[in-house]
């Protein structure tokens, strides 16, 4: 069996939602977090190696919360943990002044590069994406595929959304099971509306849940070189260089291929302060519904 790693970002952790680190709150009577379920599902469909990719400020208070947790429990299935961190100066050019913003998801893979030498599922650190799409994520980069032949979850929008505000989600456009178009539509509520446009509530959306090739490493790094030079000086305080943008561009050119995987499992994550109460209901509810154990790893 090919070797196979499961990025998580989580460089953005930190970014508050009415007073508290987002993605380090529990969600179950355990103290489990939301990383610690999507852990449990990739190793159990088959990944052998997980990445966090973190800022080095909050490695001690990550190390707390979940890392030394996560690394001795990996340790006894025989999975590999590794950190990279996220750096706002580890970029092909000078700093913009006065920059603070992080440089976005495809700069964050970036920082994995020199651990990342089999096909890999890249997440974000505090979205929950269902058990059922890991297996399908693992099973296709099994799989013998050309270089430029990624997969990703294809979420139906009317499971993504939130009771509490509006979200921002990458609508695609598929076609006979193959990706040709993400359009990045934001301000969508709980009802499918966008600023008064109704989308189709059964569309496919991505959740950045993406297959990759250890090859579309250079790709992702010759493109930073790119938007470094072209989108950087025109807005050198809030560009961002975005995974599901530069697959997009890509697709485009037709430089790629990007096979949607489909899953029908509903997405949580804690967008909102007030989404905090629902997805800690949504666990309980998988727990006494016997999807996961209260002793979260010990079916591993």
């Amino acid at each position: 069996m090919k070797k196979t790693t499961l990025v998580i970002m989580a460089a953005g952790i930190g970014s508050r939602y009415g007073g508290g680190i987002k993605q380090l709150a529990s969600v179950d009577a355990s103290g489990h977090i939301i990383m610690d379920y999507s852990i449990h599902d990739a190793i159990e469909a088959g990944f052998n190696q997980i990445l966090f990719i973190i800022r080095k400020d909050i490695e001690k208070d990550f190390r707390e919360v979940i890392g030394t947790r996560i690394e001795e429990m990996c340790s006894a299935h025989g999975v590999e943990v590794g950190y990279c961190f996220q750096s706002l100066t580890d970029i092909p050019g000078t700093l913009p002044e006065g920059r603070t913003k992080p440089w976005g998801t495809g700069q964050a893979v970036l920082a994995a590069k020199d651990l990342i030498d089999s096909p890999f599922a890249v997440i974000n650190a505090d979205d929950y994406y269902g058990k059922s799409i890991y297996k399908e994520i693992h099973d296709y980069l099994q799989e013998d595929h050309p270089d430029n032949a990624f997969c990703m979850a294809g979420f139906i929008l009317k499971n993504t959304l939130s009771d509490n505000g509006g979200v921002t989600r990458g609508i695609c456009q598929v076609r006979d099971g193959f990706l040709t178009n993400v359009v990045e539509t934001k301000n969508i509520q709980s009802d499918a509306v966008a600023d008064g446009v109704q989308l189709d509530p059964e569309s496919y959306v991505s959740m950045n849940l993406w297959g990759l090739s250890p090859a579309f490493l250079a790709t992702l790094e010759e493109n930073f070189q790119v938007f470094f030079e072209k989108e950087v000086p025109g807005n050198p305080l809030k560009a961002e260089y975005l995974l599901p943008i530069l697959i997009g561009e890509l697709l485009q050119k037709q430089a790629l291929t990007v096979k949607v995987l489909p899953t029908h499992d509903k997405w949580f994550g804690v967008t909102y302060a007030a989404d905090k109460a629902s997805v800690t209901e949504s666990f309980r509810q998988l727990i006494q519904a016997g999807v996961y154990k209260d002793d979260l790893y010990s079916d591993l």
